[in-house]
């Protein structure tokens, strides 16, 4: 996937909750059905080249399904 899609943050709102500034982690809706976790390196699991594994705390993905209106 080399093209750029659109990003759309449902979590990690500026001075909202668990979230002192822009880099707390998030997780974005894109709009080619999938998503996007922005978080703290993981580094307790090796994965291939090219990937990554991202941490990121409970209350962010309960934010997000909230946002989704799960």
């Amino acid at each position: 996937m080399t093209d750029r899609p659109n990003l759309t943050r449902l979590t990690g709102r500026f001075k909202g909750p668990n979230c002192d500034d822009d880099d707390c982690p998030n997780v974005y809706a894109t709009d080619r059905d999938t998503f996007v976790v922005q978080g703290d390196h993981f580094t307790a699991l090796t994965v291939p080249s090219g990937e990554s594994a991202v941490e990121i705390p409970r209350h962010i993905l309960e934010e997000a399904v909230r946002a989704l209106g799960w």
